[in-house]
C-alpha cells in the first residue's frame, strides 16, 4: 500500500526539525564548554611584569612559583629569582621600561626576597622608573622605606621572625603592614598558604587595574636608601 502524501510530508517535515533540534543540542553544548575558548591578556596585563624574589637557599620560597604560574596563566609575565639578582632585575625592568616595553612594575618577595624590596624600588626610582606595587611576606629584617611604590603592603608575622617596614621621613607613596599572626601561617609557610596567594593575587590584579589610569612619575635621582640588611647580613629563611 502507498503511503498517504500528506503523512509522508509530514514525517519528512518532522525528520528535518529532529536533525535541526539535534544540531542546535551541539551547538549550544560547545558554547557553553569553558574550555573550548580563553580570554585573551588585557594590554595593562601584557605590559606589567611581576618580579617574585625567594629567599635565602631558593628551597623555601617555592609558594613563589606558585603565585607565578597562577599570573602567567592569567597572562602576566613574571620573573621568579633569587632576592641577590634584585640589583640585575632592577636594571631589566628600567631598561624594559624605557624602551615602552613595560609600563607596570610588580615586586613580590618571601623572607630576604622581601627585605630586598626596599633596595630595588630604591634603584628604580633612581633610574626614573615607578613602581606599582611591591608586596613583601614577613620580611626577616629591620626595613625602613624611604622611597616607595605606589602601594606596599608588608604582609608579617608579629610574633615570628618577621618585621614590620617603617618608613622614613617624607615617604610618597602608601605603606600597609598587615599582621596575620594567629591566621595559623608560619614563616616557611607564608608564601605557600591559599589565602595569602589569593590576596597576593588579588592585590595584583587591583594595581593592574588601576594601571590603566595615568602611570605616577618616579623622580630621578632619588635619594638611595640605606642598604638593607640583606645585603650585608647573612640572611634567613
Amino acid at each position: 500500500m502507498r503511503p498517504n502524501g500528506r503523512y509522508a510530508a509530514g514525517a519528512s517535515q518532522l525528520s528535518t526539525l529532529r536533525a535541526w533540534a539535534i544540531c542546535l543540542l551541539l551547538l549550544s553544548t560547545v558554547a557553553m564548554s569553558p574550555t573550548t575558548a580563553k580570554a585573551a591578556p588585557s594590554q595593562a596585563a601584557a605590559t606589567t611584569h611581576v618580579y617574585l624574589l625567594r629567599g635565602v637557599l631558593n628551597i623555601f620560597s617555592l609558594g613563589l612559583d606558585t603565585i607565578g604560574a597562577r599570573l602567567e596563566a592569567q597572562g602576566i609575565p613574571v620573573t621568579v629569582a633569587n632576592f641577590v639578582s634584585w640589583s640585575s632585575l632592577a636594571n631589566e625592568a628600567a631598561a624594559n621600561y624605557k624602551a615602552g616595553r613595560l609600563k607596570t612594575i610588580v615586586l613580590v618577595g618571601h623572607s630576604s626576597g622581601a627585605t630586598a624590596l626596599p633596595d630595588m624600588i630604591a634603584k628604580l626610582n633612581q633610574l626614573g622608573v615607578p613602581v606599582k606595587l611591591a608586596i613583601g611576606l614577613d620580611s626577616v629584617f629591620k626595613t625602613r622605606l624611604s622611597t616607595g611604590a605606589e602601594r606596599y603592603i608588608n604582609i608579617y608575622i608579629g610574633d615570628g621572625p618577621g618585621e614590620p617596614v617603617r618608613a622614613a621621613t617624607g615617604l610618597r607613596g602608601k605603606l600597609d603592614n598587615v599582621d596575620v599572626r594567629g591566621s595559623g601561617v608560619g614563616h616557611i609557610t607564608i608564601d605557600k598558604n591559599e589565602a595569602i596567594q589569593r590576596r597576593v593575587i588579588a592585590e595584583i590584579d587591583a594595581a593592574i587595574a588601576r594601571s590603566r589610569g595615568p602611570a605616577p612619575v618616579a623622580e630621578p635621582g632619588a635619594p638611595r636608601a640605606a642598604r638593607s640588611a640583606a645585603a650585608t647580613a647573612p640572611g634567613r629563611n
